[in-house]
């Protein structure tokens, strides 16, 4: 068998065990479908979709471009994998934590449409005028969520449950806290409600001035982390490309399964990087779910905890 020939064996199973490895990837990321409540929602999800798809497919052709690269210039089937499976999982670890930055930008969207309805709740104005009033003005992180909620009002959906269904689209502890709010006043008429807006916005950016404290400081841990993965590729590509003879060990069997070892060994460590650079998602402590008991307890207040009502 040539040098050409194997060359090109290697090139094809590269390719192939990469595609494998990324559709299997992708098929165990993609989260479970949720049939969207209205018809404004659903144009929204599918404009984001078609975007995400759109990155996804580059991504994927960047990640097997450089496997069949990498599998053409070694010969090495499992070497072909592993440069996939990096270019397809290392630009999420050196490049910004986006996720961080939209949650922060939910929170100060949560905190500027709850001053926008207290101030229109101090105009003597019910809350769910004022929620179908501040919709169209609602900041862009939220507008989205907070539209499909006008539109289910407008359907003749009640205000508490379609309050309850805005919170598990906004997924966030800090709209839980606003919302919770709104849900008691829907169902039990609380009184000064326009001065637990206010106390509520105030809170939520201070949370969000929190968070971009904690950003500065996991800065420069993303810093050291870019340099760490920056200098082992680096290497790595040096020795490739200016001492092959090197890595000749590697060309058996045997030596693919033990660079496989190897590989699967800095997968791990660029994993643990990656958890202590980026920013985790912070848990929901109240739950506004409808309740499931009936009568005196079925009063749909929010639930805290295991099950605690507040």
């Amino acid at each position: 068998m040539s040098i050409d020939t194997t060359t090109m064996i290697a090139a094809a199973l590269g390719l192939g065990g990469a595609v494998g490895v990324l559709l299997l990837v992708a098929a165990w990321r993609r989260p479970a479908a949720v049939p969207p409540p209205s018809r404004s929602h659903t144009v929204l999800r599918s404009a984001r979709d078609r975007a995400g798809d759109r990155r996804a497919l580059l991504r994927l052709a960047v990640a097997v471009g450089v496997g069949v690269l990498t599998g053409a210039a070694t010969g090495w089937v499992v070497g072909a994998v592993l440069a996939a499976a990096g270019a397809w999982f290392l630009p999420r670890l050196v490049g910004p934590d986006r996720a961080h930055a939209r949650r922060v930008a939910r929170i100060e969207a949560i905190a500027s449409w709850t001053e926008m309805l207290r101030d229109v709740l101090s105009a003597a104005a019910g809350l769910e005028q004022a929620i179908l009033a501040t919709a169209p003005l609602a900041p862009a992180a939220i507008r989205g969520e907070v539209v499909t909620l006008t539109a289910r009002l407008e359907s003749g959906q009640r205000l508490a449950p379609a309050l309850r269904a805005l919170a598990r689209e906004l997924d966030d502890p800090t709209a839980d806290l606003v919302l919770a709010a709104l849900v008691l006043a829907a169902e039990h008429q609380a009184r000064q409600l326009g001065d637990l807006l206010g106390s509520l916005a105030t809170t939520a950016r201070e949370q969000a001035a929190m968070r971009m404290r904690v950003e500065t400081g996991r800065a420069r841990t993303r810093t050291s982390v870019r340099v760490i993965v920056a200098t082992t590729l680096t290497f790595a590509a040096g020795v490739v490309l200016f001492n092959r003879n090197y890595l000749d060990v590697y060309n058996t069997a045997t030596g693919q399964l033990v660079l496989l070892l190897i590989g699967g060994l800095f997968a791990a460590g660029f994993a643990w990087l990656a958890r202590i650079a980026t920013g985790g998602r912070q848990p929901r402590v109240l739950a506004l779910d409808t309740p499931q008991s009936t009568g005196a307890r079925d009063r749909g207040d929010a639930i805290v905890g295991g099950g605690k009502r507040s």
